[in-house]
Order: C-alpha cells, then sequence, then structure tokens
C-alpha cells in the first residue's frame, strides 16, 4: 500500500502530469482538496473508489482516512493542486506517514507561478535583467513570515517575484516593494490562473492595488512583480550564439 502525494497543477484538467492521473486512475481512495481540484480530475478514480474531499477535514482525519486505507490494503491517490512541494501542507501529512510506517510518493505538479507565465507570454528570466526568481508570500493568519522573508528584505534583490497567498495584502506589497523596484515597475495579478473563469490583471506598483479592488479579487491569485514582465529589450541567450561554443555543437 501507497500514499500517492499528487500535483494536480494550477486548474485546466489536462495539467496533471501523465503518471499522476494514471495513479489516481488506479487508486481506490482518493483524497482531495475540492475547492482548488477541478472535479474533473476527480472523476478519473475508478467507479468503486472512495472519493473523499478534505476541505473541511482536519488534518488527524485526513491520516485517520490513510490509516484505514492501510490497514485495508488500498493505495490512495492525496490530490493537492499546483506542485505539492510549494505551499502544498504536505510536510506535516507525511511527516506522519514516516512515525506511522506507511509508504509514501510524490509526484509533481505543474506550480501556480509558471501557468500564471504562461498565460502573460513572458519568461521570468531574461538575459542582464533578472536571472532569479523567489517565491513568496505575505504574512497571514496561516502561517507567519521566519525572520529575513519580509518582502522589503526580498525586494532589495530586485528579482523577480512570484508571491502567493497575498492578493488581501496588495497594498503591504505596494509599500514594501515600491522603494526598490520603482512604482513603475510592472506588476501582474493572475487570479485562478487556467480556470474557465481565470482573470489577468496587469499594471504596474503604482496602480495595481486599485485595479485588484475594481476586480473585487480576494482570493486564489499570484501577484507577478519584477523588470521581465515589461521588458523587451534584452539580450539574446549566448546558448544559441553561433560564436558560443559548447559540446553539443561542433566546431
Amino acid at each position: 500500500m501507497t500514499v500517492h502525494f499528487i500535483g494536480a497543477g494550477p486548474g485546466a484538467p489536462d495539467l496533471i502530469t501523465v503518471r499522476g492521473l494514471n495513479l489516481i486512475k488506479e487508486c481506490e481512495v482518493c483524497l482531495y482538496a475540492g475547492s482548488l481540484v477541478p472535479v474533473e480530475i476527480v472523476n478519473a478514480a475508478p467507479d468503486t473508489a472512495l472519493v473523499i474531499d478534505t476541505a473541511p477535514l482536519t488534518l488527524e482525519d485526513i491520516i485517520a482516512h490513510m490509516v484505514k486505507a492501510e490497514a485495508d490494503g488500498k493505495n490512495v491517490a492525496r490530490v493537492h493542486s499546483g506542485d505539492p512541494s510549494i505551499y502544498g501542507a504536505v510536510a506535516e501529512q507525511m511527516r506522519r506517514l514516516d512515525d506511522l510506517n506507511i509508504d509514501y510518493d510524490v509526484t509533481p505538479g505543474v506550480p501556480a507561478f509558471a501557468a500564471a507565465a504562461a498565460i502573460l507570454q513572458r519568461e521570468l528570466t531574461l538575459p542582464e535583467i533578472s536571472q532569479t526568481v523567489i517565491l513568496t508570500r505575505t504574512e497571514g493568519k496561516a502561517s507567519p513570515m521566519p525572520e529575513g522573508e519580509d518582502l522589503e528584505t526580498l525586494g532589495r534583490s530586485r528579482a523577480t517575484l512570484a508571491i502567493h497567498l497575498s492578493v488581501r495584502n496588495v497594498r503591504k506589497v505596494v509599500k514594501e516593494l515600491s522603494p526598490y523596484y520603482g512604482e513603475d515597475c510592472p506588476a501582474v495579478v493572475v487570479y485562478r490562473a487556467t480556470w474557465p473563469d481565470e482573470l489577468v490583471i496587469r499594471g504596474t506598483l503604482a496602480d495595481i492595488a486599485a485595479k485588484i479592488r475594481a476586480a473585487k479579487i480576494t482570493r486564489t491569485a499570484l501577484i507577478l512583480v519584477g523588470a521581465v514582465l515589461g521588458e523587451t529589450r534584452f539580450e539574446d541567450s549566448k546558448l544559441y550564439d553561433p560564436s558560443h561554443r559548447h559540446i553539443l555543437r561542433a566546431r
């Protein structure tokens, strides 16, 4: 018996990996985050499978279902949105499974920031503009930020920022980043990336807060900040430059 942690991707049902979908099709128990995972993905579970929405459950409730499945010799598909490694709340589940000697593995998924970049048709790393992407969030009710990971500290890098779970704190985002990025720095909010009701709000640090307020966006949105979102004048990558020599290109 194995618990399979599966990243379902950002929203579009066809953005789950082949491996992840095949595991769901094979598992006798499917535990999924109902508000974040599209029902089409869950519907791939066998007709006889036990399918449970974990949104109203506690951590201990979820582990109890896994323990029962282990006792019954049934494999579990534990389906999370996006990629489990990013704000997935999987670490505490895996820790408990370690204590219980229950086997598990992890199948990655398409993360929200990658889906947002695809929607925007933007590369988040451009030569001589930004070669670093920082995935972060602002402090909220669920989790405080560790010391040194506040936006003011991270903003000094002027890297491309993908700010999760923070659309309610957009004024704080603007206030702390503007001194380092400038008020004219591009800022984009992607609401429910790849879902049918997806919405993209483009602006700058000067006006993005007002635009979010006008759109009445309060959750399930990613904030992207950085020069790469608006820059079109950048050097071509040296990777494909004819003068660049490497082991895979004959002289």
